[in-house]
């Protein structure tokens, strides 16, 4: 790869620029693991044992109906039999201390490119398994053609008790009247630490939806943004987290309106129990002249136990008037009217709260934009939540 530093002087100088919590965009998310798990991996060489991950593979593989691409810890497993896929040998630009870590130390990077309508998906699984301390990056460049249509499966796992620490960069170009439906997964182990940016650009009269899940890992960081720079462009996304204890969880969403009319909807929903923290802070800017824009934004929030904290907050900058926006967002605990109507019905309170913390989230897994994946994730989704029902003592006392 290119711009590669070659000193450990080097690699542990970006590792100390890593974001702060003095900085206004990170105020609330301390990234003094990834900082601690990445400077004791440096000093030992970048040397970790790989764990056997083949069953963890096939779990995600044969769930779920797609073409799939295998990254396990940063290394692209061949064959690659992908139609439009590539490895990517140029290292991307680094314009942050974390683009930078991830341009010194990719081992591979993925370029996709849909050049027509996909039959199927194509799913990407990104996954990590080492017997020690150990770090991670990946890089995957997502294309659409102009007219052309896909569904993307982006997938995150990791298996042991080690420290890890993960940093992925999603680039999505979507070209002139294509469609784009994107899947985005993460499910890594408890304590495993990730921080993800996707950035997305979208063409004229063409649709992006995506559907983001945070299932599982200690300490999350997701950066989501969006560029409408062509007129008639729709963009819909949507994220469900569920945080249990010790889990932190925090997404950060901006969608650039730079001319219209065209539209973005976003909403955001948050199941919480036991002692956590998760934020969201969603972002949505009309730049002057981009006359009739409608953006959207809703956050929602569901807390099990008085030990969660939520810190939200929704932000629309505003550079024009012929506009139609709204935001807004809610925290609140489960309803005890429907509560006593459910435990009236024989229903314990275990159970009761099973059905409507389900239906809380129900709506978001409904509309996944990827059908073949509905089944599957419906499945895990339950199964995290009968883990997060339990992860608090106090929940049913």
């Amino acid at each position: 790869m290119s711009r590669q530093p070659h000193s450990i002087d080097e690699l542990q100088d970006i590792v100390s620029r890593l974001p702060s919590t003095r900085n206004e965009d990170w105020k609330y998310t301390d990234l003094a693991s990834a900082r601690d798990i990445s400077s004791r991996w440096l000093a030992a060489g970048r040397e970790s044992l790989s764990l056997a991950l083949q069953d963890e593979v096939e779990a995600v593989t044969h769930a779920i109906d797609a073409n799939w691409i295998v990254i396990a810890n940063g290394e692209l497993q061949h064959p690659v039999d992908v139609n439009g896929a590539s490895r990517l040998d140029d290292a991307p630009s680094s314009d942050t201390a974390l683009a930078e870590l991830n341009a010194a130390l990719l081992k591979d990077g993925l370029r996709l490119r849909v050049e027509d309508a996909l039959d199927k998906p194509i799913g990407i699984l990104m996954i990590d398994g080492t017997e020690d301390a150990s770090v991670s990056q990946a890089y995957v460049e997502i294309e659409f053609a102009p007219g052309a249509s896909g569904e993307i499966i982006e997938y995150h796992a990791s298996k042991g008790d080690a420290d890890q620490y993960a940093n992925t960069i999603v680039s999505v170009a979507v070209g002139d009247a294509a469609s784009a439906r994107h899947l985005r997964v993460q499910n890594r182990a408890a304590h495993h630490v990730q921080t993800g940016h996707t950035s997305v650009s979208v063409g004229r009269d063409a649709n992006y939806t995506m559907s983001g899940f945070d299932l599982g890992g200690g300490l999350i960081r997701n950066d989501v943004i969006i560029d409408i720079a062509a007129a008639g462009a729709e963009v819909s996304f949507d994220g469900l987290y569920l945080a249990g204890e010790g889990q932190h969880i925090d997404n950060h969403t901006r969608v650039d309106h730079r001319v219209g009319p065209a539209r973005s909807r976003q909403e955001y929903r948050g199941i919480l129990n036991g002692h956590c923290r998760c934020v969201w802070n969603g972002k949505a800017i009309v730049h002057e002249g981009a006359d009739g824009t409608d953006a959207d934004q809703a956050n929602h929030n569901l807390l099990l136990s008085e030990k969660a904290e939520i810190d939200a907050k929704p932000e629309l900058e505003i550079y024009t008037d012929d506009v139609k926006c709204s935001h807004g967002t809610t925290v609140g605990q489960l309803d005890e009217t429907s509560l006593f109507y459910l435990r009236s019905r024989g229903l314990d309170k275990r159970h009761a709260t099973q059905v409507l913390t389900h239906a809380f989230a129900s709506d978001l897994v409904a509309r996944m934009p990827v059908d073949a994946a509905k089944e599957a994730l419906a499945t895990v989704v339950e199964h995290r939540l009968a883990e997060l029902l339990d992860s608090d003592p106090d929940t049913f006392s």
